[in-house]
């Protein structure tokens, strides 16, 4: 049977849609990429904010009004989770629900639904429920893209922020056993993977729900002492309130950690932050900002920033103002609030007018710009080794372990850079995001 598969949202939906991939090529099905060619279409839902539930709407929608009568509609991941059956009137054209946590069964749920082909348009199949426990043989929870690949370590999370319908959606944090984790490196570097990305929702929370309070570093040091082939590791999603010393030491031990590190703080005003239900002692966050770029002089710092909150008000919107300008953040995204059904923060009074969220986007964004581009402006003269992915324009297109994929800057070359290559690269031009450099001898 031939079946397509759209993913949406963010890198661990992408890994949940590489495991379905690879658990329907195993019992005999076929991916194509044109939809009127398949008899089973999927998409990888999400539901994290609006735009992206939108965006997930979107594209059911686009199906399901070309689906013919011989094509079943699946509509898996986030908003299906969330929404249920509800999401099935929202998009009469979907046959079945697939929930965050059991994607693993996939086959069994295209079984069932093409031998019940003659009743299921009536009774849809919704696999929602309990999340799936993680077991010893869980393996493969990744998703390769060239020579980088992404490793899911956990999945759900266990955060009480007030903002966020995550838990809502994928549940509690649950750790991946450490030997699966280290089994699927050592396997993507045996495949020719460069780098390895390390994703949850929460990295630094890797072993809590098992009670190993600092598993993280550890974990760290598996992979690194069994997947020797490494180039780089990077971690992304780590809790500001969970990065240990010990993860700083380990970071900082090893050139092949990339000197990166992704820690959201969402607001520096801690009244703002104790609305939010996140870590409001910014003093400690201060600290922390310290110790990682005492240790390493060369980190890569990236962070994001929520705008409008319930309750914000000028005097907490400035003091955010400040605390960038401060700090200095090598990269910053700014999300403008959206409010989540089932969330804390839905409840909480005084809501920001939407055009003074948008005016407080566009200073913040102004602000980062000008910092963003004066760190890269003193990039200019170092030689940086750069991940050559693809070639365009006449250039071609990489990244430096300051750059996670998709998310941050390029650095541009000239285009008869090997894909695929690690090149060492004289940087000597810089623009608000991007680098530009050419292959040193």
């Amino acid at each position: 049977m031939k079946y397509y598969l759209e993913t949406l949202g963010c890198p661990k939906n992408l890994v949940d849609a590489h495991g379905m991939a690879r658990l329907l090529k195993q019992i005999g099905h076929q991916p194509v990429e044109d939809p009127g060619q398949a008899q089973v279409l999927i998409v990888n839902t999400c539901g994290f904010v609006e735009d992206a539930r939108a965006e997930s709407l979107e594209e059911l929608r686009e199906l399901a009004g070309g689906k013919r009568q011989d094509q079943l509609l699946i509509a898996a991941g986030c908003l299906s989770q969330r929404w249920g059956q509800a999401l099935i009137k929202e998009v009469p054209g979907i046959d079945a629900l697939l929930g965050t946590r059991r994607w693993t069964e996939i086959g069994a749920l295209i079984e069932d639904l093409w031998t019940g082909r003659g009743w299921r348009r009536k009774s849809s199949l919704a696999r929602l429920g309990d999340p799936l426990l993680m077991a010893d043989e869980d393996r493969l929870r990744v998703a390769q893209q060239g020579s980088t690949a992404y490793l899911k370590i956990a999945d759900g999370c266990s955060a009480p922020c007030a903002f966020c319908a995550i838990p809502l959606i994928k549940g509690p944090a649950a750790s991946r056993p450490a030997q699966a984790v280290v089994e699927d490196a050592v396997d993507l570097v045996g495949q020719g993977v460069r780098e390895i990305i390390l994703i949850a929702q929460d990295t630094t929370a890797y072993g809590r729900d098992r009670g190993e309070q600092d598993a993280l570093p550890v974990l760290l040091q598996d992979i690194l002492a069994a997947a020797s082939g490494l180039y780089w590791l990077r971690l992304m999603y780590a809790y500001p309130g969970h990065v240990s010393a010990r993860l700083i030491e380990v970071m900082a031990g090893s050139p092949r950690v990339c000197h990166y590190l992704d820690l959201p703080l969402q607001h520096a005003h801690p009244d703002t932050l104790r609305r939010m239900r996140r870590p409001a002692h910014m003093k400690r966050t201060r600290h922390l900002i310290s110790d990682l770029r005492a240790a390493m002089p060369d980190l890569a710092l990236r962070t994001s920033f929520i705008v409008g909150y319930p309750g914000e008000t000028e005097q907490e919107f400035e003091t955010l103002l400040s605390f960038v300008e401060e700090a200095r953040f090598d990269r910053v995204g700014v999300f403008v609030y959206s409010p989540e059904e089932g969330t804390p923060a839905l409840d909480l009074p005084h809501p920001v007018p939407e055009e003074v969220k948008e005016e407080r986007f566009d200073r913040l964004m102004a602000l980062q710009q000008q910092i963003s581009l004066e760190i890269n402006q003193a990039q200019i003269g170092r030689v940086l080794d750069v991940l050559v992915e693809g070639q365009g324009d006449g250039l071609g297109i990489g990244r430096s372990y300051r750059d996670a994929p998709e998310i941050d800057g390029m650095v541009l070359l000239p285009a008869d850079v090997p894909v695929g290559e690690i090149v060492p690269v004289h940087i000597t031009g810089a623009m608000e995001y991007d680098l530009v450099g050419e292959v040193a001898h």
